[in-house]
């Protein structure tokens, strides 16, 4: 699948993967800081932002997606970095081609499987009649039932966009929905990626425990682990130069 994404600065090419539910521009603020130090390239992954739908959607084919990306642009070396969906997919990039990847970033997330806890999101996001919505408040107000964290909310509705007959969903809501328990998948047992990895995590987030150590050592030996002060999942936004300074060291 050809996936959409922005290309920007120079230097060593750092490939970077949103989240669940999100897109490429969720990382911009991310991105000023980098351009002056290396070619940036943020991805949208299938059924999400601007990329195209797909029926299947789990890491095998996203791992698939970023293969033929890199080999269209003619890179065969990059850094990669990953946010939670995006980790697990940068993850399982790293390990079935290890041979692309110079060093690896994870940010919040481990290995292992996660069990599906977005049922509410995907209730309240479901439950929206897009014929019948007028305007993105009205779509934020019938969302609050379900969603009542605002700054969750505002997320989710950057994927809601209009076309000529209204509202539509930039990501591949049917798809997601029937899928999701894919999200959570753990990293195939016995792979591993031997490169230097940086593992970032909130510390105010429990996607990374201590129990996870083990899960880390096993995958990827030569790793790291990071803990980003007064954020939680959503460490980028939250505390987003924090994690650009941790970025920096870890590359350099």
């Amino acid at each position: 699948m050809k996936l959409n994404y922005k290309k920007t600065g120079s230097g060593k090419p750092l490939v970077i993967l949103h989240g669940l539910f999100g897109s490429l521009d969720n990382w911009f603020s991310i991105a000023k800081e980098l351009v002056e130090h290396y070619t940036l390239y943020l991805v949208d992954q299938r059924n999400h932002g601007d990329s195209p739908h797909a029926e299947a959607w789990n890491y095998a084919v996203m791992v698939e997606d970023l293969k033929e990306l890199l080999d269209a642009e003619g890179l065969d070396k990059i850094y990669l970095m990953g946010h939670s969906m995006g980790g697990k997919t940068a993850m399982n990039f790293a390990v079935n081609y290890p041979e692309l990847v110079e060093k690896l970033i994870v940010a919040d997330i481990a290995p292992r499987y996660y069990s599906p806890h977005h049922q509410s999101i995907l209730e309240g996001l479901n439950s929206l009649d897009l014929k019948e919505i007028k305007s993105r408040k009205e779509a934020d107000d019938q969302l609050a039932k379900y969603i009542p964290e605002l700054g969750v909310r505002q997320f989710l509705l950057k994927s809601l966009t209009r076309d000529s007959e209204g509202f539509v969903w930039k990501i591949n809501l049917p798809a997601i929905t029937k899928n999701i328990e894919n999200v959570g998948e753990a990293l195939m047992e016995g792979s591993h990626f031997d490169g230097p990895t940086l593992f970032l995590a909130g510390a105010n987030s429990n996607y990374i425990q201590q129990k996870d150590l083990p899960d880390l050592e096993a995958h990827f030996p030569n790793y790291q682990l990071e803990f980003v002060a007064n954020a939680g999942h959503w460490l980028h936004a939250e505390q987003p130069h924090a994690v650009v300074e941790e970025m920096k060291k870890f590359l350099k």
